[in-house]
């Protein structure tokens, strides 16, 4: 499956804006490429009918990924799942999806991206970037120029590695983030807390399409 990073939406239902996850789903899945749920607190029953009704409100062409939970992806035949540093190591999440899956990894260090098995790797997510509200216990933000050192290591390593930043990132800062070097942008609040998430997820990857195009003429 294609992947795409350009707009890597989360969606999760402790910061939801009170719309469930489907429709949220369902509003963002026109200018959203990639689509991840995250949800720390359900029962593992409710997070599969969770992902399923999610995938069915997406475009087949967005993939779907389960945050950490690789018990949850295979059961909701979603596309994949991102994982962090604490979670199931990459190379077993890969046994047990297999080789069509895309399994996506958290890095906020220079270290960590050098450490990262990129081999098994389908794209890593460098932040948080700036201050969130949208989760808790994060170290702090590591800015533009922390971002540009990590974006470095990792492509030093692989030269066209898929990556995307997140934490923090809104239509304002976005171009900024793309000129550091990644690919895409992952959000959550900046669309799910919007009044209107369809119209901010539009706007979203018109900035980030067009600071795409800005870089590839530099």
């Amino acid at each position: 499956m294609h992947l795409d990073l350009s707009l890597y939406a989360i969606v999760d239902p402790s910061v939801s804006g009170g719309r469930t996850l489907p429709a949220l789903a369902r509003l963002v899945g026109d200018s959203a490429t990639l689509m991840q749920l995250r949800d720390k607190h359900s029962s593992t029953r409710a997070l599969v009918e969770e992902a399923k009704a999610i995938r069915e409100a997406l475009p087949e062409r967005v993939p779907l990924l389960i945050n950490d939970r690789v018990d949850v992806a295979l059961a909701a035949e979603a596309d994949g799942v991102h994982i962090g540093q604490d979670d199931m190591a990459a190379a077993d999440a890969r046994l047990l999806l297999g080789r069509g899956a895309i399994i996506g990894l958290s890095i906020n260090s220079v270290a960590q991206a050098r450490a990262a098995p990129l081999d098994v790797l389908d794209y890593v997510a460098i932040g948080g970037v700036f201050a969130t509200s949208s989760k808790a216990d994060t170290d702090p933000p590591i800015g533009t120029a922390g971002l540009r050192d990590i974006v470095r290591a990792v492509r030093a390593r692989v030269p066209l590695f898929p990556i995307c930043a997140i934490a923090g990132i809104n239509e304002k800062n976005a171009a900024e983030v793309i000129a550091a070097g990644v690919d895409g942008i992952s959000v959550i609040s900046a669309i799910s807390l919007a009044p209107d998430p369809a119209a901010a997820a539009e706007d979203l990857r018109g900035v980030v399409d067009r600071a795409l195009a800005q870089r590839g003429k530099a």
